[in-house]
């Protein structure tokens, strides 16, 4: 190892932290389990602290909602860093090959992170706003 450098990776499914800070972490995620639109039932917020994603590889896409507001749909580009601030409602869906690098405080997923289900009005509007390549017969990869 070069003095003054760390190097971690992870190349198996799912996700692992690697890097922690005094209130930050980084982390990977790689998608072995496909985020398909069949398995889109539940969105979640952090209300103490905003997420970092970075989509690595694959194609992958947000469903946001501020507050209860409308249901939006994006798809993510490959190196951009999307910033989900605190309270916005979120999740991902992802082709099997999707990885991504997430920053977060290090105590996220313990205190700070609120679930629920989707209603089936912000359902069908996920449905409905779906890039071409999830809409046309399900997932890739």
């Amino acid at each position: 190892m070069t003095e003054g450098l760390q190097v971690f990776a992870h190349n198996g499914p799912g996700y692992r932290p690697l890097v922690y800070g005094q209130d930050w972490m980084v982390a990977l995620l790689n998608n072995e389990d496909i985020m398909d639109v069949g398995e889109a039932h539940d969105i979640e917020r952090h209300l103490q602290t905003d997420e970092v994603f970075i989509l690595l590889r694959g194609r992958a896409a947000f469903y946001l909602a501020v507050d209860y507001g409308p249901l939006q749909v994006l798809e993510m580009q490959p190196g951009v860093v999307y910033n989900v601030t605190r309270g916005t409602w979120h999740n991902l869906l992802a082709t099997r090959e999707a990885a991504f690098a997430i920053v977060e405080r290090r105590d996220t997923d313990l205190t700070d992170t609120h679930i629920r289900p989707l209603s089936e009005q912000e359902r069908q509007s996920m449905l409905e706003q779906l890039p071409a390549w999830l809409s046309a017969g399900g997932q890739e990869g």
